[in-house]
């Protein structure tokens, strides 16, 4: 962030605090402007030479902090969650702490890849131009098993659909490779064969899916059952893990007690809330998450649908945990904890603003306590546990 000479404030990507600049490409909005880094002039000491020649040859949009050291981009994330606290959410709250990352790069276990119209590239957007496509060769911030596996389907392109919309890379928690290869609506690919073959002569192992938009992917080479490489599950699995055992822990003694587990996916939060004494019922609006939370056990009372339209049919709680999408809850499910106002409230957000906006709804809800994880090194995304409790 900057200011321009009218007193305007200007946001710039691709800088550090401290930084000498030269401005490009300023656009000028009502009340703030956006402009490019044109020229550096003089570099901060909190500037670091990013890892990934993608970062600044093809400006990838994958990354957003790649060239500021760690220590400040944690800090950055915190001021992040500590900022939409106190100006969207009217709470008097210093930043949050905030806990690192095991790694700070090679921890993705997931990436999406995108097709250009002509299909001559699979890769990444740049960042602010969602119009403009590049060819990836390696994700540093991914794990190095599914760039290996990229390095060999990039030699088998030919072999792909040729009305290839994206391809998806997944490692599940046994270290399972998968690829997802999605295409148009309506479309058929009788190819695959020669794809399962070429891939068999080259010893490459991984489960192929076949998906046409908006219908159900099926396993086309690799293991016949094997994990459902399409449901949600968290990128970086390890701080995942340490996030829901931190939010489980908030709810304190709950043996005995029934806890709701909403937006559950494939039922991890589920399993570790009934392994310590409480009655469970979940709501997941995928079908395919909760037949895998099935298939995992231990038995819960499953709901598969939108929360907000399965909340009336559920018995009242002593406690909530929810873990919603990058949107927030939506508005009859902040209005129906705060009618229930529960013992207890662990929310685990993935959006700072969308967390703020809820708390701000639920006005008989009180914020206790609030912590920050960095699930997501090199970018702007940042995770948070916030307790609440009765006012």
């Amino acid at each position: 962030m900057g200011k321009l000479p009218d007193g305007k404030t200007v946001f710039v990507p691709r800088t550090a605090p401290g930084d000498l600049i030269e401005l490009g490409e300023i656009r000028q909005h009502k009340r703030f402007a956006r402009a490019r880094l044109a020229r550096l002039i003089e570099a901060s000491a909190e500037r670091v030479e990013p890892r990934c020649p993608h970062y600044l040859a093809d400006e990838c949009g994958g990354c957003q902090v790649q060239h500021i050291d760690y220590e400040t981009q944690l800090k950055s994330r915190s001021a992040l969650v500590g900022d939409a606290l106190r100006r969207l959410a009217r709470q008097e709250v210093p930043d949050p702490p905030i806990a690192p990352s095991t790694k700070t790069y090679d921890y993705r276990t997931k990436v999406t890849l995108h097709v250009s119209n002509d299909g001559r590239k699979i890769g990444l957007y740049r960042y602010g131009r969602p119009d403009q496509l590049f060819d990836l060769k390696w994700c540093h911030i991914t794990v190095p098993e599914l760039m290996e596996l990229w390095q060999d389907l990039r030699a088998l392109r030919p072999l792909l659909p040729p009305d290839l919309a994206q391809v998806v890379l997944r490692m599940d928690r046994t270290g399972g490779r998968h690829v997802v290869l999605r295409i148009g609506p309506g479309e058929v690919w009788s190819g695959f064969e020669e794809l399962r073959r070429e891939l068999t002569r080259r010893n490459i192992s991984a489960t192929i899916w076949y998906q046409p938009e908006g219908g159900v992917p099926r396993a086309i080479a690799g293991a016949g059952e094997a994990f459902p490489a399409t449901v949600f599950e968290q990128v970086n699995p390890e701080m995942g893990d340490r996030v829901r055992s931190f939010a489980v822990q908030q709810l304190g003694d709950i043996a005995g007690c029934r806890v709701w587990d909403l937006y559950a996916g494939i039922g991890e939060t589920t399993m570790q809330l009934i392994s310590l004494g409480a009655t469970v019922e979940s709501v997941e609006l995928d079908r395919r998450a909760v037949a895998e939370a099935e298939a995992r056990g231990p038995a819960a009372r499953r709901h598969v649908g939108r929360v907000e339209d399965v909340l009336r049919e559920m018995h009242p709680p002593d406690m909530v945990i929810v873990n919603p999408p990058r949107m927030g809850m939506d508005e009859r499910v902040t209005a129906g904890l705060t009618r229930l106002a529960p013992r207890r409230v662990v929310y685990i957000s993935c959006d700072p603003a969308t967390l703020a906006r809820d708390l701000q709804r639920m006005d008989r809800l009180r914020l206790v306590s609030v912590q920050a994880f960095d699930l997501f090194p090199q970018t702007s995304h940042v995770e948070t546990v916030a307790l609440l409790e009765p006012v």
